[in-house]
């Protein structure tokens, strides 16, 4: 379609340069290269394989997991002036045959497909009678069992290598510890290609983790705060909880749409539909939610329970903030939250290895919640990268502090080991608390553990300070959690703090007040004042003309290129299309419409 990459991203995305590692990337697919992308989400993944699809000859072939998603990927490409297509299970016989005569013709210049169709023979003899430029497997960490979303149908996407050894491939993801990026690498036979890792650090996201406290009134605070009239995720564990949570905020003038497995289809993707076409709203949501979502004015990500992994953390967050705009990535947890992931490992099926492998992953999870020190900094540790204090998180806001909490583990510790041994017991952590707290409550009566001489001993902290001692002995792995009442016992470690050999650190929480995010490091158009009013008319051309065409607004335009126009209010074609992110395509297709807007 083009000779130059560079030609392709000015005009037909828009864009007058490239973006970090976007240009050796597609230099090296280019050149019939493979490539193994690790790049954060909003980074600009998406022009690695796209670009270089327009400049080789034949088609791109993509392979993502993100059926639900493809008609607006496909969309978005089609309003830019690309040939692109789908293959998956929600279209019927015709539409595929028009899209495979599409692909044996030379018209396409993407292929969007599900990683299970390349099971079928049948599409592999498509492709095997078609021209492909390149193979481009998104979301690549689903090929890892160490990674957090791992998918069978992945495995079979190393045979792409035995069955066209001369086209290029290229593997990306978000997300990925070096464990993870090994495991791609082995799995897709990509260990000779070209490796790429940007840097995984959001500079405009706010890592915030606060200490559950009636979790929805505390996420009702945020919106009500800090995010009125705002497009946001939360995400639940449960569906149950996604329910409760969608019908608490909709009760309180909040819009929001619950999205988990359990619903039918029809109205996942109708819920799904509306948050991506239309703005300011919330979806509530399991994990089940999310990947590849590619709204880019999503202001916040809330989490009511604690995420299994940093890497699904991480994941999930990430889709906040991909416009490089001010946005808040928001975790409400407590002790209940260790308490039921710890129990969830311990029933989990699978090997020792497995269940060994979730721990590891829990483990990373609870020292980022414990920290004292930056949460970014400890983040962005995580995936291997090197990172000093970003005074845009909690911790470097409103630093905690820590204290010497080995006399407090000492009497909880050793409150636990009198009931298991000496009495023959095990309680769960409310009435090792009432017990440390000298409470006579009717259960402490009736199992006569007043008479215990430590009873009282703990009256120095509250209930919810000691609540905090529990779920960090909980996170450090000297207690443990047992059973289906959760009751508390000791591990191997235990022994080396009753016996004065292990001094404890533990965090007490600040107090914080509710605050805005603070202004992104990140550059962002800002628009003086008088260009407020020209914005929002633009805004309101371009949900008409969304909803015209039944397409998200952002595949119409991003509210950073919108800014940039109302700042700039261009008076001829010319100049618009020097705005970046109009294309010759846009340029052609809405450029009277909005230089119509402007002189209105």
């Amino acid at each position: 379609m083009s000779t130059t990459p560079l030609d392709v991203l000015r005009r037909v995305f828009g864009y007058e340069e490239f973006r970090g590692e976007q240009e050796a990337i597609i230099n090296q697919v280019v050149e019939g290269g493979d490539a193994l992308v690790l790049m954060p989400t909003g980074g600009g993944k998406s022009l690695c394989y796209q670009v270089p699809s327009l400049v080789r000859a034949g088609t791109g072939v993509v392979i993502s997991p993100l059926i639900a998603l493809m008609q607006d990927q496909v969309d978005a490409l089609r309003a830019l002036g690309v040939r692109a297509g789908f293959l998956n299970s929600t279209q019927d016989y015709q539409q595929r045959r028009e899209v495979e005569s599409a692909f044996l013709g030379g018209e396409l210049d993407l292929l969007y497909l599900a990683p299970e169709r390349l099971r079928l023979e049948s599409t592999v003899e498509l492709l095997g009678r078609g021209k492909v430029a390149l193979f481009a497997i998104d979301e690549a960490h689903c090929v890892s069992q160490w990674g957090h979303d791992f998918r069978p149908d992945y495995l079979g996407l190393s045979e792409l290598h035995e069955r066209w050894p001369e086209v290029p491939r290229i593997a990306l993801t978000a997300t990925a510890t070096k464990a993870t990026h090994a495991e791609i690498a082995t799995r897709l036979n990509l260990d000779g290609a070209k490796h790429f890792v940007a840097s995984f650090d959001r500079p405009n996201i706010q890592y915030r983790i606060v200490p559950k406290n009636n979790p929805q009134k505390q996420l009702l605070e945020l919106l009500r705060t800090e995010h009125a009239g705002d497009a946001g995720i939360v995400y639940c564990l449960s569906r149950n909880s996604v329910e409760k949570t969608a019908e608490f905020l909709t009760q309180n003038g909040i819009e929001a749409l619950p999205y988990h497995a359990g619903l039918d289809s029809r109205t996942r993707a109708a819920n799904q539909a509306r948050f991506l076409r239309e703005d300011g709203l919330v979806v509530v949501a399991t994990i089940a939610f999310g990947m590849g979502i590619d709204k880019p004015d999503v202001r916040f990500v809330a989490h009511l329970d604690l995420p299994k992994s940093v890497e699904g953390y991480y994941q999930e967050t990430g889709r906040a903030g991909r416009d490089g705009l001010p946005s808040t990535a928001w975790l409400a947890y407590g002790l209940q939250d260790v308490v039921q992931q710890r129990k969830m490992i311990d029933t989990s099926e699978g090997d020792e290895a497995h269940r060994r492998r979730l721990a590891t992953h829990l483990d990373a999870m609870l020292a980022l919640c414990e920290t004292v020190e930056c949460r970014r900094v400890q983040l962005l540790n995580y995936f291997g990268q090197a990172a000093g204090p970003c005074g845009n998180c909690d911790t470097c806001l409103t630093p905690p502090e820590a204290w010497d909490g080995t006399i407090p583990a000492q009497k909880l510790l050793s409150t636990v080991y009198r009931l298991q041994h000496e009495r023959r017991q095990k309680f769960g952590a409310g009435q090792i608390i009432d017990i440390l707290l000298g409470k006579s409550t009717p259960k402490v009566q009736q199992h006569r553990h007043h008479e215990l001489t430590v009873f009282g001993v703990g009256t120095e902290l509250s209930e919810g300070e000691w609540r905090g001692v529990v779920r960090q002995l909980l996170a450090q792995g000297l207690l443990a959690v047992e059973g289906d009442y959760g009751t508390l016992v000791l591990t191997d470690g235990s022994g080396d703090v009753l016996g004065r050999r292990r001094e404890v650190r533990l965090r007490r929480e600040p107090k914080r007040e509710p605050r805005a995010p603070r202004t992104a490091k990140k550059a962002v158009v800002e628009m003086p004042p008088e260009a407020a009013p020209v914005f929002d008319k633009l805004r309101a051309w371009r949900a008409g003309t969304a909803k015209e065409q039944g397409v998200p607004a952002y595949v119409i335009f991003h509210d950073a290129t919108l800014r940039q126009i109302a700042t700039a209010q261009p008076s001829t074609l010319e100049q618009l299309g020097g705005v970046s992110g109009v294309g010759e395509n846009k340029l052609a297709k809405y450029g009277q419409q909005i230089l119509d807007v402007l002189a209105g």
